[in-house]
């Protein structure tokens, strides 16, 4: 089968970059090109993400990812709009702004919204029913602009919130962001949505 080039762009936040993860090789953009290759991708990838990103941030990181004029982007945002308290119409308003900006530009792009993160060790059993409701709050609002803007929602939170809340294995040692295995289940969770898009790319390419 003849390979096809996608030129990948990861952006977001501190999961997207891979805080946590003990070896390059175990975050989730590198977990994501494997994929991708083993789909018969040769992957050009980018990961332009930010540790401690808000929303509003990725209008930087939008634009650095202009020149690349990338195939597909990845964006992974939200966590940090939860824990500084963004209102969600603001984080969802500049969210639904840089996939408007990439798919003008014609790239593709799947998001990742918001974690749930009353998983997280350290939130008071008492106030995680407050927590998940924030975040599903946030998670709407975020997929309501995505699909507005013409990119793809990733439902991640609510396939591998129970393993985050059953295995503290999943988190890394600082009880906060994902730990090598917790970006395994996470691009477990994620790969077959970024593997669609990328194949649909390739036949409407080759239409």
């Amino acid at each position: 089968m003849t390979r096809s080039s996608l030129r990948l762009v990861v952006l977001g936040d501190s999961i997207a970059y891979g805080t946590g993860a003990l070896h390059a090789d175990d975050t989730l953009g590198r977990r994501l090109r494997r994929a991708l290759e083993a789909d018969g991708f040769d992957v050009d990838l980018h990961v332009l993400a930010v540790p401690g990103a808000v929303s509003a941030g990725l209008t930087a990181q939008v634009r650095g990812a202009q020149p690349l004029d990338a195939d597909l982007a990845v964006v992974v945002i939200g966590a940090n709009d939860l824990a500084r308290f963004v209102p969600p119409e603001e984080a969802a308003a500049a969210l639904g702004a840089a996939v408007g900006v990439l798919r003008a530009r014609g790239t593709d792009v799947v998001v990742v919204p918001a974690p749930d993160m009353s998983s997280v060790p350290f939130v008071p059993p008492a106030f995680r029913p407050l927590v998940q409701a924030a975040c599903a709050r946030l998670q709407a609002r975020q997929a309501a602009v995505v699909e507005a803007a013409g990119g793809s929602v990733a439902g991640v939170a609510a396939e591998v919130a129970g393993d985050f809340a059953a295995d503290p294995a999943m988190f890394s040692a600082d009880r906060f962001h994902p730990s090598s295995a917790g970006y395994a289940r996470i691009a477990a969770a994620l790969a077959p949505v970024v593997l669609a898009a990328a194949r649909q790319r390739r036949d409407e390419a080759a239409a």
